[in-house]
């Protein structure tokens, strides 16, 4: 079985600039390119698990979502990193129109996304890890069953979190030795 890192994509890949789909419009988190490679050379599947309620919202297309997506892995690629898949979940409970507008198991806090990665790429999730940036990427996590959910926070250091571990630069992941522990 395999081990992975979820990450979710706006605030951990990119800044959240609310609704990001253009490319012209994405802006790379500071040390992403670094922490991927080092986990992937860890022995990491890397998987992007993205709640993409923009889509549902009407604010841009799924077509246009996949575009910026082929983009971004690209990128990624040119850095020797390779992404497993990107999963997103394009619906929205209230804020959805038409057949957007529904309530869905793969919606986080909900551990849809995960569960199907976890069958599609036999991921031991007991060996495996999540990083995001809201409470709604950590509670998935735990309701995955994943032991270690780290909550990335630039600039806020307080506040009630599920988190394992909360940090606010993503080189502390490599700093911190916690993957050590991660067998």
């Amino acid at each position: 079985m395999n081990r992975a890192v979820f990450l979710d994509r706006d605030g951990v890949i990119n800044y959240d600039d609310h609704y990001v789909y253009k490319i012209e419009d994405i802006r790379f988190i500071e040390g992403i390119f670094e922490l991927l490679i080092y986990l992937q050379n860890k022995g990491y599947l890397l998987i992007i698990i993205t709640n993409q309620a923009g889509i549902g919202r009407g604010y841009y297309t799924e077509q246009e979502f996949k575009t910026l997506t082929n983009w971004m892995l690209g990128k990624f690629k040119q850095q020797g990193i390779h992404l497993q898949k990107v999963y997103y979940c394009p619906y929205h409970p209230n804020c959805g129109i038409g057949q957007y507008k529904r309530d869905s198991f793969y919606r986080k806090p909900n551990p849809g996304m995960i569960l199907l990665a976890k069958r599609e790429w036999d991921i031991d999730l007991s060996k495996s890890l999540l990083i995001g940036d809201k409470e709604t990427d950590i509670e998935a996590g735990i309701n995955a069953g994943i032991p270690l959910n780290i909550l990335f926070r630039p600039g806020v250091m307080d506040g009630h979190t599920k988190a394992d571990l909360v940090i606010n630069d993503l080189n502390q992941i490599i700093a911190s030795g916690i993957l050590e522990y991660q067998k």
